[in-house]
């Protein structure tokens, strides 16, 4: 019991001194408002990373300190945040530029998790079904660090049902971008560039009865896309049965949401269309994933 309440004990201390340290921020690069959670993840994080040690290097890599940055990206992100790119791997440094540069991610990637896979890997990818069993076992890690301090992570992004098995896709299945030539467009579709997209970019259509159809073989098939307040409706049809109208519509803004999966009971040839059913609001594709 002393050892738990100890720790419990340990975690806020920590916590404060990471506040204490970031406090007094020079004026270069000054990033937007700090995100709710950002404390409680970045305690996470270094835990994770390095049991919360400033000092800790790693022998292989020449990752250091908290938050193990490599020496790469020290340089470059010390010049972003503090100004010089020589700026020393300090404690409360390690905290401005840690502070900065999550920050970013999270206004980038809109998801805890999703930014500690991108502090693993480097990748934006926002499903987790994509994560190698590493990256997932990680990120499970550090969420649930955060939620013992009373971090709220907030859900992977999906607009699915709960009960809609996705377990079929994994990295080595087939994604199809949305300039992909396999994808044939009705109507008029627009092209849309974002950071936060595959590729920076969606194809978008707003005109009812607009459609994108893929024939394609295989087990199973995805559509990644955006969600917000001003998006619109489509109907989904498999195989030219009508299967479901997929709401767009959110209070936010989100950049790769899984929007609609079907897998099949054996690999074979399948026609995927989607139909805008709304006027005036944006339905977009960002990708479309084939299980193989």
């Amino acid at each position: 019991m002393p050892d738990s309440a100890g720790r419990h004990r340990a975690v806020p201390a920590a916590i404060l001194t990471a506040v204490l340290l970031v406090s007094v921020v020079p004026a270069v690069t000054q990033s937007a408002t700090p995100p709710a959670g950002l404390e409680p993840f970045l305690y996470a994080l270094g835990q994770v990373e390095s049991g919360g040690n400033y000092y800790a290097r790693n022998a292989t890599s020449g990752a250091y300190g908290k938050y193990q940055i490599m020496p790469r990206s020290w340089a470059g992100w010390a010049l972003l945040y503090l100004g010089s790119a020589t700026a020393p791997q300090t404690p409360k440094n390690q905290e401005i530029v840690a502070h900065r540069k999550v920050t970013v991610l999270y206004y980038w990637l809109d998801s805890w998790p999703v930014v500690a896979h991108w502090w693993l890997t480097g990748s934006s990818e926002r499903n987790p079904a994509l994560w190698s069993s590493f990256s997932r076992t990680y990120v499970n890690r550090v969420m649930t660090i955060m939620r013992s301090v009373g971090g709220s992570v907030g859900g992977l992004v999906s607009t699915t049902s709960s009960t809609l098995s996705t377990s079929w896709i994994d990295s080595t299945d087939k994604r199809l971008g949305e300039t992909n030539a396999a994808i044939r467009y009705q109507s008029t579709w627009l092209t849309a560039r974002y950071s936060g997209y595959s590729n920076r970019q969606v194809m978008y259509a707003t005109r009812t009865g607009a459609s994108a159809t893929l024939t394609f073989t295989g087990r199973g098939i995805a559509w990644i896309g955006p969600v917000g307040p001003t998006r619109g409706t489509a109907r989904v049809y498999l195989d030219g049965k009508y299967v479901k109208t997929v709401d767009l519509r959110r209070s936010t803004f989100r950049a790769r949401n899984l929007l609609f999966a079907k897998p099949f009971a054996t690999a074979g040839q399948h026609t995927l269309r989607i139909v805008v059913s709304s006027s005036g609001r944006p339905v977009a594709i960002d990708e479309l994933i084939v299980g193989t």
